[in-house]
C-alpha cells in the first residue's frame, strides 16, 4: 500500500538520468559521466582519523542529543566567524542535518502550512520540489535568466504572489548554473523580503568552491539577514563528505528551532562519531578546501578551454563544480543530452530537469579527470554537431 503523498511526489529526476546511464553501460559503452554530482575525492585524512578517534570511545555510542552535540553547533558558530566574520549564537541560532537536502525538504514541514506558498528559483534543484508535495502547500518560480546573472527579478513577482508567499528559497553559488551572488544582491532581497513578510533560506551547499581567487559570500553577511532568514551549509562538497550526510542551518532563532522541533519528532539523533567528525573538518586547517577548489579550477580551465577549442560558445563558472553550458542551435537540451550518451558515451544533464527555464542548456559536473575531460569534449568534437570557426 502507497499512500497518496508519496504517490503525489515529483518523479525523481536524477534517478531517471541514472538508469539512462545504466542502459548505455550495459550497451558496452565507456562512458564518461559528467552528469552527477557526486565529489569524486576522497575525505581527507584528518577527518577520517577523527571519526576512527571517536568511534573507538564508548561514550559516543549511545543517542545522540536531537540538536547536536554541544562542540559541533560550537564549531559551526566559530566557523561562521573565522570565515565570513558571521557571529552565530550555538545554542539558538545552529541546527545540526542529516544532510542538507534534509533540512530544504524538511523546512515547508517545518515552516508552513498547508496551501502557503513558496517562492522557488527556476532552474533550481529539483529536490526542493519535494518539500512542496510533502507539506502540500504551493509554489511560484522566480526565473533564473541569462540576460540578469541568473538572479531573481523581484519586480517580475506579481502582486498576488509577493502577498501570499511565506518563504523563499535562494541558492548561491547557484546549481545548475553556477553563478554567484554579492552583498548587495542579498541586501536587496533583504529589503524586498522585510516590506512584503517573506522569509528567506539560502542553501549555500557549494560556499566553499570559488574559483580565480573570489571566495563565495555568506548571505548572513548581508545587514539583515538573521532578522528573517537562515543559510544552510553541508559538508558534502567542501570536505568531500558527501556519504556522511551531515550538514547545517544557521540563522534567525525562530527559524532554527522550528527546525529543531521537528527533527526531534522524526530523528534520534546523527552518530556523534560523525559529529566529531565534521569538527575536525570546521576547526582544522582549511589547506584541504583550498587544494580541491584548485583542482576543480584546473578541471574547469580545460573543459572551457577544450569546448572554446571546437566553436562550442561557452562561459567559466565563477564557482561550484558545475558548468552550465548552451545547447546548440536545433537541439533541445534532452535530445542534445541523448545524442552524446548514445553517440559519444558522455553523459550531462539535461537542463529542462532543474526547471522550465532550464531548457536550452546543459549542466556539466567537474568530476572527472583532466584526462577524461578532455575526452569527453574529443567525443563530442567528433559529433561534427560544432565547428571550431563558430568559436
Amino acid at each position: 500500500m502507497i499512500s497518496n503523498r508519496l504517490n503525489n511526489m515529483p518523479p525523481h529526476f536524477f534517478s531517471g538520468l541514472v538508469k539512462k546511464v545504466e542502459a548505455a553501460k550495459q550497451s558496452g559503452l565507456d562512458i564518461i559521466n559528467l552528469g552527477r554530482g557526486n565529489p569524486d575525492q576522497p575525505t581527507p585524512d584528518h577527518i577520517i582519523k577523527a571519526l576512527q578517534l571517536a568511534a573507538e570511545r564508548p561514550e559516543n555510542h549511545g543517542y545522540s542529543p536531537f540538536n547536536g552535540i554541544p562542540e559541533l553547533r560550537k564549531a559551526v558558530a566559530d566557523f561562521y566567524n573565522r570565515e565570513y566574520g558571521v557571529e552565530v549564537d550555538p545554542d539558538t541560532e545552529v541546527a545540526i542535518l542529516g544532510g542538507s537536502k534534509i533540512g530544504l525538504v524538511e523546512i515547508p514541514l517545518a515552516m508552513m502550512n498547508e496551501g502557503d506558498l513558496l517562492l522557488l528559483p527556476d532552474p533550481g534543484y529539483p529536490d526542493y520540489l519535494s518539500g512542496v508535495s510533502l507539506a502540500n502547500i504551493k509554489y511560484e518560480t522566480m526565473p533564473l535568466l541569462k540576460e540578469n546573472g541568473y538572479m531573481p527579478d523581484f519586480a517580475s513577482i506579481s502582486d498576488e504572489a509577493k502577498q501570499k508567499a511565506k518563504i523563499m528559497y535562494l541558492n548561491y553559488p547557484n546549481n545548475p548554473t553556477s553563478a554567484v551572488a554579492n552583498i548587495p544582491f542579498f541586501e536587496e532581497t533583504i529589503f524586498y523580503a522585510r516590506d512584503n513578510g517573506i522569509f528567506i533560506v539560502h542553501d549555500m551547499a557549494y560556499g566553499g568552491i570559488g574559483f580565480d581567487g573570489v571566495k563565495p559570500v555568506s548571505f548572513l553577511q548581508a545587514d539583515g539577514a538573521k532578522e528573517l532568514g537562515i543559510e544552510l551549509y553541508t559538508l558534502s562538497k567542501t570536505y568531500n563528505m558527501a556519504g556522511w550526510r551531515v550538514a547545517f542551518a544557521v540563522g534567525n532563532a525562530k527559524m532554527i528551532e522550528a527546525i529543531s522541533r521537528l527533527q526531534s519528532q522524526l530523528f534520534i539523533g546523527m552518530f556523534p562519531g560523525i559529529q566529531h567528525a565534521a569538527i575536525a573538518a570546521l576547526g582544522a586547517d582549511q589547506s584541504c578546501v583550498g587544494e580541491l577548489t584548485a583542482l576543480y579550477e584546473s578541471r574547469r580551465n580545460v573543459l572551457i578551454s577544450e569546448c572554446q577549442r571546437i566553436g562550442w560558445d561557452v562561459e567559466a563558472p565563477k564557482a561550484s563544480f558545475f558548468a552550465w553550458l548552451p545547447v546548440p542551435e536545433g537541439y533541445t537540451s534532452e535530445s542534445f543530452a541523448d545524442i552524446l550518451l548514445q553517440k559519444a558515451g558522455v553523459v550531462v544533464a539535461p537542463g529542462n530537469g532543474f526547471g522550465k527555464h532550464g531548457e536550452g542548456y546543459v549542466r556539466v559536473g567537474l568530476l572527472e579527470s583532466e584526462e577524461r575531460i578532455a575526452e569527453a569534449v574529443g567525443r563530442i568534437e567528433a559529433l561534427g554537431i560544432f565547428t571550431a570557426s563558430e568559436a
